[in-house]
């Protein structure tokens, strides 16, 4: 196989820096855009669509197409398949830890366990979209295992990902208050046991600006397709310095869940046995008493009462479904929708259909569903690049892997040389692994005003660990002991016939998009590994031959730029 590592990872950097969209366009018109419907491809999403375009449609929809799922989506089409998804039960993280605990009485479980269960259920969930989603919500509502803080809590952070996946398909109000009040969230962003002002003390303010800037209304006033609403040719501030001030003040009294509001158990005593994982709670005597204006609004009640008025405020702010309809459509489908992708999405946002604002299985219908996502256009403007993590779950659910201890058992896999530079629940700050608006500076993606949020963890060492960790997985598998394993008995019954593999592997790793090129490369080096032909090539010679073409086929497609950019 060392025919393979003459692939150049510099020439692979470059093509990568060749791909883009639209950044964020700025508008003058500074009055809302009107109602826009949201536009879908009839066609393409209530019947019956062909293999590729349910692959196309799985590779944004889940963790990666599987040969049993296509057949689903082409069968009864996209909408369809997003219906029975809607109503399948979740499948959940935080049981395997407490189940972890029975069998290994006296140890205490890490991180390490948060990845096990993350890929097991990456891989083998049945809950197909509700999986990807909470993942993609993962990204914008961060919290972090790099914070020495959080990782204490591994329990706690696998509970904040089941919230996640909770809401995914429920309202993006409830979402918005369950994130602010898991005591993970507390810890990583520092309300949880943020006292009122008291002489020169003032409430911490970590929450009260990153529930703006990051996970509602963002910097600057939105027109409801995303462009920025200008004044005077200048970008409007959603927020003051004094609204994150007001809005601090809200968020203070709440700490730890407990049977009672005690200073003790406030200041971290008295440590109820499940108060990781259960809603803080909020204690009277360390809330702000004082008058709390933010964003126009003034409140001044209880702890609940407080924050009510402060998170309907942010929900109900034009912003939400432009903001959060971009992010998720950035993280599913695309890096550079259209404006008039945006409004519609967002459109949905604000109204259901039937008058409910925030109902997120209406808006990832419209971010899915419409017509630029199903539409396969492949140019300069359309896609993403893949992330690492939906690289190898791609590879994992396309080719059946199993764990041999049935535990998933990977290792670390943030170290960019020699992993793939990410690892989930693991972002190096509350901004994610890449910033939504990225632009590598220097590249025909800056020169066009596009954005590219997934190249600002890409570089030289990551491409060498790309192709260096996946090399080794296609042949030998990946994690502890080589525990997860790939099955590639469909793929070497075709390898005798390089063009019945090729269409195997052109579907679940590319949705039919293999060009001519790729493909012609790929069928040369295949036909230089002989198969002989004794006993009909499944010798043992032949069988380790035809191993090497299945081995050589699909290290070279998922190296390829047409597999590393998403379209």
């Amino acid at each position: 196989m060392n025919r393979l590592k003459l692939i150049s990872s510099s020439a692979i950097l470059c093509t990568l820096t060749a791909c883009g969209g639209n950044s964020n366009t700025e508008s003058a018109d500074t009055a809302a855009q009107p109602q826009a419907a949201v536009r879908l491809a009839a066609s393409t999403t209530t019947s019956a669509v062909s293999q590729s375009d349910a692959a196309r449609f799985l590779t944004q929809a889940s963790f990666g197409p599987t040969p049993y799922e296509i057949g689903r989506v082409a069968g009864m089409g996209p909408r369809a398949w997003m219906t029975s998804e809607f109503s399948k039960n979740q499948s959940l993280t935080k049981p395997y830890f407490d189940q972890w605990a029975a069998q290994n009485k006296g140890k205490k479980p890490s991180d390490v366990q948060f990845y096990e269960i993350f890929w097991r259920n990456a891989v083998l969930g049945d809950d197909h979209l509700r999986q990807r989603v909470t993942y993609a919500l993962s990204q914008i509502f961060v919290v972090s295992f790099l914070d020495s803080d959080v990782s204490g809590y591994p329990r706690g952070v696998a509970s904040y990902y089941d919230t996640l996946g909770k809401y995914a398909f429920g309202n993006f109000r409830d979402l918005l208050q369950a994130v602010a009040l898991h005591p993970m969230m507390g810890i990583y962003l520092s309300h949880m046991r943020n006292k009122k002002e008291d002489g020169t003390r003032t409430p911490d303010e970590n929450f009260a600006r990153e529930v703006m800037q990051l996970f509602s209304i963002g910097l600057y006033q939105l027109n409801q397709d995303g462009t920025r609403q200008l004044r005077s040719g200048q970008p409007i501030e959603t927020y003051t310095h004094a609204d994150v001030a007001g809005l601090a003040k809200v968020f203070t009294g709440w700490a730890w869940y407990g049977p009672d509001t005690t200073t003790n158990r406030f200041e971290n005593g008295a440590a109820d046995p499940n108060r990781d994982v259960l809603p803080m709670i909020n204690y009277a005597q360390f809330h702000s008493n004082s008058s709390k204006s933010f964003l126009g609004t003034s409140t001044n009640g209880s702890g609940a009462a407080d924050m009510k008025v402060a998170l309907d405020k942010l929900f109900n702010h034009p912003n939400v479904g432009p903001f959060i309809g971009r992010q998720l459509i950035e993280r599913l489908v695309t890096s550079n929708p259209s404006p008039a992708y945006v409004s519609r999405v967002a459109a949905a946002f604000n109204n259901n259909g039937s008058g409910v604002r925030g109902d997120m299985k209406a808006v990832l219908q419209a971010v899915l569903l419409d017509a630029e996502a199903r539409t396969q256009t492949v140019d300069a403007d359309s896609g993403k690049i893949r992330e690492p993590i939906l690289r190898l779950s791609n590879w994992m659910r396309a080719f059946n892997a199993r764990s041999t201890s049935g535990k998933f058992l990977m290792w670390s896999l943030e170290d960019p040389l020699n992993g793939l530079g990410q690892q989930p629940m693991r972002s190096p700050s509350v901004f994610n692994f890449y910033r939504p608006a990225y632009t590598p500076p220097g590249t025909s993606i800056a020169a066009a005003g596009k954005v590219s949020p997934e190249m600002q963890i890409t570089g030289e060492p990551s491409v060498v660990g790309y192709l260096n960790l996946i090399q080794a997985a296609i042949q030998s598998g990946i994690g502890d002991n080589h525990d997860i394993l790939p099955n590639y008995s469909a793929e070497i019954d075709m390898a005798a016939t390089p063009d019945k593999l090729l269409d195997r592997l052109n579907l679940l790793l590319l949705s039919g998009r293999m060009s001519t090129s790729l493909r012609n490369q790929i069928k040369t080096v295949m036909n230089s590994i002989a198969i002989p032909a004794a006993n009909n090539g499944y010798s043992a010679t032949g069988l380790a031959a035809r191993k090497n073409r299945v081995y050589a086929a699909i290290f070279l497609t998922m190296a390829s730029p047409e597999y590393i950019v998403e379209q």
